[in-house]
Parts: C-alpha cells; structure tokens; sequence
C-alpha cells in the first residue's frame, strides 16, 4: 500500500492556495473548486472501468491526464479561454496515449528550486513555526517532535526526492530568500551541502549554487568575492524590494551599481532579480521592472534573469498595456523604452509564476504570449520555486500540454506553443546561462546514478501529491516572520 495518500484523496495536479512565501496565499475560486470535483469525480470514474484502485489511477499518467481535462471542462463553463491544456479526451483511460502526451523526455533545466537547512543558526535566531503545517501535511514523522527537528521534512532529502525523483528534473540551480544574514533559512554552506547529497548520487553536474547578495546589507557586497572564489556561484540572486530596514533599492541606482560592478569585476556575470510578486506596500516601486531596462542597457555585457517576470498575484494578466506600472507589462515596457530587444540581455524566469497561471488559462496565455514577443523566445527559463509547491510534475506537465488559443495567438501576434519551444523553455535555454559540458548532457544525465535511481523507482512510483508552502494569511505571516 501507499505510503503517501493510501486512499487517494489528492489530486496529482495540484490546485490549491499554497504560495512561496513572498505573497499571501490567495482564495480559490468557485471554478477551481468546479474543478477539482470533476477531477475526483472522474478519477473515481474511471478507476472503476479500469479495475484499479483511486490511488494507482491517480498516479498514473491517465490520472494526470483526467485532472488536466477537468480543469478544462470547469474553466469552459465560463465561455471560450484564451488557453487550454491540449489532451485528447481518450488520454484519461489510455494509458499509452496518456504516457505519449505527458511523459515526453526533454531535457529539464530548474533554474529556481529552493528548501531549508533545519539545522542552521538561523533557527535559533526567530521563529520557525510556519514551517510545522508544512511537516504535518506531508505526515513526516517528525512533524510533532520537540523543538525545530520538523524542519527535516523540508530539508535536502525531501528536496532530492521531490525534484530528482517524482519529477523529470534533470538540472535544478538552488537559490535564496530575502533574510538578514543571521536569520537565512539557506546559507551557502548548506546549499553546497545538498549539492553534496546529490553527488553522493554521482550527481554533482545536476546541481548549480547562486551567491545570495543583498547590496543594502551590510557584509553582503564584501562576502562576495567568497562567493565567487571558494564556492564558484553560478550567479548572483537578489532581492531590489528588500532590505533589513524595509527598504528597497534599483538596479542602477548607487547600491544596485555596487552589485552589478563588483558582479563584473569577479567574472561571474548572471544576476538574478526578485521581480513582481510584491511583499506589501513598503518598496513596492522597488518590486516592479522599471529599472531592468535601464540596467541592462547600462551594463550590455551582464545578465539579468527576472525571476517571476515581474508576475504580480491575484492581478490578470492581458493584452500588453504600456499604462501598466507593474506585472509582465512593466517589464516589456521597460525593454522596450530602452532599446533592449528580444534575445538580448535580459530573461524572464516562470518560478511561482507558470504555477499560478496554471488555474487561470487567460492570463497564462497573455503572460507567456507577451514573454515571448517582447524577452524573447530564447530567453525565456523554466523554474518552479520548488520546493515550496511539493514536486514540480504537474508544472512540468501542466507545461507541456498548454496551448494558446488560435484566434488569441492571431489578434496579438502570440507564437504558438510548439514542441520545440517548450524544449528551448524547458532547458535548453538555461544553458546560454549555465553552461553545461556536452559530455554531461549526453553521457552523464541519462546513465549517472540518479537516472538508474529514477528508474528503479518509476517501477513503483509513491509521489505525495503535496505542497509545503503557506495555505492560508495566518501560515503565511508566521513564515514571513523569520526574515526579518
């Protein structure tokens, strides 16, 4: 029997409130519930035509399937969406016609994964509380424990599993929340540590490390040169509306400047920036992409990865609308006021962003259609802000099966989504980015250790179903309490 969910209660599209932390979670509405009826209901459906239990249907590829076309039925009820997730209806009982659609092979490249290090300073140092829910949702056995031992449950070894194991991840680069030095939930050693996990899988190639760099923090400029020499960061991440007195800063003001020159002068000449998702009305401006295009045009030979694409939670996403001051229209505007064309220096990453425009087709197709007209087909990354949102499977199939409506795509000049653009999103991208040798990626990746483990367990699969971020305002204040 199942160790996670016996009964088969969870869906393995995973359609609920949980955020990253950075936002507060936010109700679902009457249609996503719509959804997840016809979801279970056609899980139970089917599970009896085809003999098996709810369970082993949902885990399966029909059940995925099944889940993705409920979705569809209950988004349909509103009128004609600007997207859909393109499954042939015999795909929720035909298991090869399932596996052909979401069980595709392109090479996955995670440029944001994160988790917690349970035994670090900084649980010493605040309060650690929110993460308990996490640890009893997923009935870790030591959810209840005294002290902080729940942290293990959304330590490295659940990260593995999630991301190595329960998803077709191939590479996953580990980055930071916005913290004051004494209270990071991930420090550098830790992250290293994990890599360390995974080499032990004869894996190490699987893991890239970014250098945390808040430049209105004290310490934090100088603690890069370490960064660059004894840990070899891949890039820099930052957070422009952070700061240990709450306020933020630009790209190309005097602090952010200090950033992107010292990034030059170690060599080391991708940052990554907090855009969008903002953490309240304090630096909000701060949270927007006005100074993307400033600051790439200041410094051509840097790049800058927008993490979230400037996404704002909870704010539709439409036809591009150069009034917008923030979400994706204030990036394009911002690219486009300063002369940074597609393809150049700048890229947007979808980590928390593709998870929420998942359970809103209209917006997913307006977000990702705008991305690739204006940042650019080739710059667009694939990230899942996992492991916050459990295993990044239904993301990654999610993905694979949406489309942009025909007559959405025609009105606003919108590419349509083929398999060779979801491969350049999935991954191959990121490599313009994060060099990988080409031995590893024909030799190493399908035959390492990690690949014979995945395998092994893909013979009797037992993934969770579940997320680990904040559910609720009061979750989500408790995490929010130990950054400060």
């Amino acid at each position: 029997m199942s160790l996670h969910d016996p009964y088969g209660t969870r869906l393995p599209i995973k359609l609920d409130t949980t955020t990253n932390g950075e936002f507060a979670p936010l109700p679902l509405a009457a249609v996503h519930r719509h959804a997840r009826v016809l979801a279970m209901e056609a899980a139970a459906a089917h599970a009896r035509r085809l003999a098996l239990t709810r369970r082993a249907f949902l885990v399966s590829a029909c059940g995925a399937a099944s889940t993705l076309l409920a979705m569809n039925a209950a988004y349909a009820t509103r009128g004609p969406r600007g997207g859909h997730y393109e499954i042939d209806r015999e795909a929720a009982l035909d298991a090869s016609l399932a596996r052909s659609t979401l069980d595709k092979r392109e090479f996955v490249f995670d440029v944001q994964g994160h988790f917690v290090d349970p035994t670090g300073a900084w649980t010493r140092s605040g309060p650690t509380e929110g993460f308990r829910g996490f640890a009893r949702a997923g009935r870790c056995a030591e959810a209840d424990a005294p002290g902080a031992a729940y942290l293990t449950c959304v330590g490295p070894e659940q990260f593995v599993r999630d991301v190595f194991l329960d998803s077709d991840t191939d590479l996953m680069v580990l980055s930071f929340v916005p913290s004051t030095r004494e209270r990071e939930p991930l420090t550098i050693e830790e992250a290293a540590a994990t890599a360390a996990i995974v080499e032990r899988l004869d894996g190490m190639h699987r893991v890239f490390l970014h250098g945390r760099v808040n430049p209105n923090q004290p310490g934090d400029l100088e603690a890069m040169d370490a960064l660059a020499q004894r840990w070899r960061v891949a890039a820099w991440k930052t957070y422009t509306q952070w700061g240990p007195d709450g306020k933020g800063f630009f790209l190309d003001d005097d602090t952010g400047s200090r950033l992107c020159e010292n990034a030059r002068r170690l060599g080391v000449r991708t940052i990554a920036v907090h855009k969008g998702l903002p953490f309240g009305r304090q630096s909000y401006e701060h949270s927007t992409c006005v100074d993307v295009g400033r600051v790439a045009k200041r410094y051509p030979d840097l790049r800058f990865i927008v993490y979230h694409a400037g996404f704002v939670a909870g704010a539709a996403e439409g036809p591009y609308d150069e009034r917008r001051s923030d979400g994706i229209d204030a990036l394009c505007t911002s690219l486009l006021a300063n002369g940074i064309r597609p393809g150049a220096n700048v890229y947007a990453e979808l980590g928390s962003t593709w998870r929420f425009l998942m359970r809103d087709p209209d917006s997913a197709a307006h977000a990702l259609g705008k991305l690739f007209r204006h940042v650019g087909e080739d710059n667009v990354l694939w990230g899942t802000d996992s492991i916050w949102y459990g295993s990044p499977q239904d993301q990654i199939q999610a993905f694979r099966t949406f489309q942009i409506a025909d007559a959405l795509a025609q009105r606003h000049g919108y590419p349509k989504l083929t398999p060779a653009l979801r491969a350049k999103v999935f991954g191959r991208n990121a490599l313009a980015l994060y060099p990988v040798p080409d031995d590893v990626l024909r030799h190493h990746l399908p035959r390492d250790r990690v690949a014979r483990e995945r395998e092994s367990y893909l013979e009797r699969p037992d993934p969770s179903f579940l997320t680990y971020g904040p559910k609720t305002r009061r979750e989500f204040l408790a995490l929010k309490a130990r950054g400060g």
